[in-house]
């Protein structure tokens, strides 16, 4: 078996040093609390021994780690006391990704990740080995797994044509039956009149059925030759103008618990800064003196400085995390680099994508721009519990074309939900305005601030949201997918096709009951995260939920017997 890596030993080395360096420190000090001969100044001897006995597993375990690519699967072996040895076959390999981080680029080091379908997560990782290596393994894989696709579709074809065949020779032969009973059909005679000869099997001739051919040595050779080398065939590269625009138009949640890592660790500094420039404003001088208006100001001043930080650190990391993104395509696969500080490589495998979702939000609207979005049956490091940016921002009709080059949907024509729908919203967003008021009221109560009436001015924004709501909400049936939008603040238009429908809920709250409505949910197999949520229609007539949900269910046994009959898989990867 190979090895990673040396590099790795050094690595593995610091990590477990590390972690069995407070085992024995933990250790002396519980015993001293306990046993009067035992000091807690043993820990000076205990800590390095514990460091001394991590170092030493860390490299047992590098020199007890290996893999191998073989002919039919991925082998890794790894353990020092208890051995675990896994073989992962190549038709459950779902992708392969590397990952480097920044101290990694600088040693040329990377970690490949092997997962699988439909696991939660990494299968195998392999930290770390060098970059050439870790090329050669993704291509390598990618290729192998490849094969085997190619020859369970092949299988799948020669069952379907024997099947045709030996339907074929029933029909042949209740044919000839028919014709012998028949006592006025006359032998065929040749030119001199007598029957024809029967041929031997050396003489049969092109006119031959396809069932008494005999096979052709060269078709085999053909059927079993490698696998070519896939070469990489790029379909869209992210712009310095796209990526700046998604920087500055997208936000990302990651950057609000920056926010919160910084204040943690630099709280007085975070205060100080705070008060600072909330004083020419009208501020407190200091925390301790003010009055209620002064704090109001620092809290007003305060947010809005924090929302500012938390923008500026979004910007900063979708910059980083998307930079130089590029999407490709591997044979049936979709392939994707991208990152500054950490790089990453993967793929996304066209078989397992469930459904596509375009998503934009407003300031993405005003100029036309929008972003594609795959979600896949399965896991990946690099996914949101299974969704995947396949192009993150690009012009909107050109992320529409590619959406319908990519599923072949038809052009949808939403349908929206009946205008009862849009007064459930009002009085929603009515009653969350009322909570409001009810807080500053009972706020006013406990403390100096007086004006709690001037929170009704939220009421001013219930009409515009209702309506906003209303309006982003369409669906639409097709032939061949279901097509869902929902949302303002993210809209997201997402197609699904009826084979990848797992299930169709009908689901209806109290309102919904009282006003006739309901919302349908749609599964699919991807899997589901805080961020991507059940595609749902929302708040239609009843009576048109039933009817597409029972559409659904017939067009989906009618998609899964035309793919099974045409072995095809739903999509192509040639959208550009």
């Amino acid at each position: 078996m190979n090895r990673l890596h040396p590099l790795s030993a050094v690595m593995y080395a610091l990590q477990y040093a590390f972690i069995w360096l407070w085992i024995p420190m933990v250790a002396v000090i519980g015993l001293a609390a306990v046993f009067d001969p035992i000091s807690g100044g043993w820990t000076v001897v205990a800590a390095p021994f514990g460091f001394l006995i991590g170092s030493a597993y860390g490299i047992a375990y590098y020199y007890r780690f290996g893999y191998e690519i073989t002919e039919d699967t991925v082998d890794v072996a790894s353990g020092v006391f208890a051995r675990r040895d896994r073989e992962i076959p190549y038709g459950r390999i779902q992708n392969v990704d590397i990952r480097q981080g920044v101290i990694q680029r600088l040693l040329s080091l990377a970690i490949v990740s092997i997962e699988t379908a439909g696991g939660g997560q990494s299968e195998a990782a392999l930290n770390f080995v060098s970059e050439a290596e870790a090329n050669r393994l993704q291509s390598e894989i990618r290729q192998r797994t490849a094969e085997v696709k190619e020859r369970r579709q092949q299988r799948r074809r020669d069952e379907a044509a024997a099947n045709s065949h030996s339907a074929a020779v029933d029909r042949d032969s209740d044919l000839d039956g028919a014709d012998q009973q028949r006592p006025d059909v006359a032998e065929p005679e040749t030119q001199t009149g007598e029957p024809t000869p029967g041929l031997g099997p050396d003489e049969i001739g092109p006119e031959r059925p396809p069932h008494m051919r005999q096979a052709d040595p060269t078709a085999d050779a053909e059927s079993t030759a490698p696998h070519p080398s896939q070469r990489r065939q790029g379909l869209f590269d992210l712009e310095a103008k796209e990526l700046l625009l998604y920087s500055f138009t997208s936000f990302r949640p990651a950057a609000a618990a920056g926010l919160l890592f910084i204040f943690f660790f630099a709280t007085d500094t975070v205060l100080n800064l705070f008060v600072t420039l909330a004083q020419p404003f009208g501020g407190p001088a200091d925390l301790e003196g003010g009055n209620a208006g002064s704090y109001g100001i620092l809290t007003i001043i305060s947010g809005f400085i924090s929302v500012l930080i938390a923008y500026v650190l979004s910007v900063a990391y979708t910059f980083a995390t998307y930079y130089d993104f590029e999407l490709g395509r591997v044979g049936e696969d979709f392939v994707y680099e991208r990152g500054l500080l950490q790089r990453y490589s993967g793929s996304i495998p066209s078989e397992k994508v469930q459904s596509i979702t375009v998503t934009d939000n407003p300031l993405q609207r005003q100029i036309e721009y929008a972003g594609l979005w795959v979600e896949t049956a399965g896991y990946g490091p690099d996914s949101n519990g299974g969704s995947q940016s396949a192009v993150p921002l690009a012009q909107r009709g050109r992320v529409y074309r590619f959406t319908e080059n990519l599923t072949g949907v038809e052009t949808p024509k939403f349908s929206s939900p009946p205008t009862v729908a849009r007064r459930r919203y009002l009085v929603r967003y009515s009653l969350v305005a009322a909570v409001i008021v009810a807080l500053a009221f009972g706020l006013s109560t406990v403390t100096a601030f007086e004006q709690w009436y001037l929170a009704a001015v939220v009421f001013v924004a219930v009409p515009p949201a209702a309506h906003l709501r209303y309006v982003n909400i369409g669906y639409f049936v097709g032939d061949d997918h279901l097509v869902v939008r929902s949302g303002f603040w993210r809209r997201r238009t997402t197609v699904i096709p009826y084979y990848r429908i797992q299930t169709v809920n009908t689901r209806r709250s109290i309102f919904q009951r009282r006003l006739g409505l309901a919302s349908l949910v749609v599964d699919t197999a991807s899997s589901q995260s805080f961020v991507w949520s059940s595609t749902t229609i929302y708040d239609i007539d009843l009576e048109d939920a039933r009817d597409i949900h029972q559409m659904s269910r017939k067009r989906l046994q009618s998609a899964l017997r035309e793919r099974a009959e045409s072995d095809d898989l739903g999509l192509s990867v040639d959208f550009t």
